[in-house]
């Protein structure tokens, strides 16, 4: 469910402080997803039979490194401080791949899943918003986006939907999701 986009706020400075919001949100979402993906290759990693969706994470987990590294870049370029609850998001996203790949790889794709369908509608709304204003910061986010419609693809092919209480599964991660990005804009 796409959000209208947000208009500037009226005043000095109120594009900036929502241009800070932003970077430091995708920056936190950025960090939380390298740690999904760290956790559930923490748990398939010392199967023997896990090769392949090791693999799959893995290149996922380097898209979103390589996101995270252009917010870490954008963050201190634009003299922004990342959310206070990094620390805790690291901790959160490892806890909740490494859970999930616990439950299997059906679960492991369901939070892939869960975690991309948030996370694009999140950044369709942000390239909206920003697509006049900070128009190269846009085109970031539209190929950030598209990366993770491919992370969110590949996950229901890999048959995500089929997890063992998948409606329940998505819907929690995806309210912890929105719940985070939310805290992270402001704090």
């Amino acid at each position: 469910m796409s959000q209208r986009p947000i208009p500037p706020r009226p005043g000095p400075g109120a594009a900036r402080g929502r241009l800070d919001e932003i970077l430091r949100v995708d920056h936190a979402g950025e960090l939380a997803a390298v740690f999904i993906y760290r956790g559930q290759r923490a748990v398939f990693a010392r199967a023997n039979d896990k090769g392949r969706i090791t693999g799959q994470l893995e290149q996922m987990e380097a898209h979103e490194a390589e996101h995270l590294a252009a917010f870490n870049e954008r963050l201190t370029e634009a003299r922004v401080r990342p959310t206070l609850f990094a620390p805790l998001w690291r901790a959160a996203g490892f806890a909740l791949g490494a859970g999930t790949a616990l439950m299997g790889e059906k679960a492991a794709h369901a939070c892939t899943e869960a975690v991309e369908s948030v996370i694009e509608a999140h950044y369709a709304d942000q390239v909206a918003e920003l697509a006049e204003r900070e128009p190269l910061l846009a085109a970031d986010l539209s190929r950030f986006r598209e990366e993770e419609l491919a992370h969110h693809d590949l996950a229901v092919e890999e048959g995500a939907r089929e997890a063992p209480g998948y409606p329940l599964l998505a819907a929690v991660i995806r309210a912890g999701c929105r719940t985070a990005i939310k805290i992270s804009e402001k704090i």
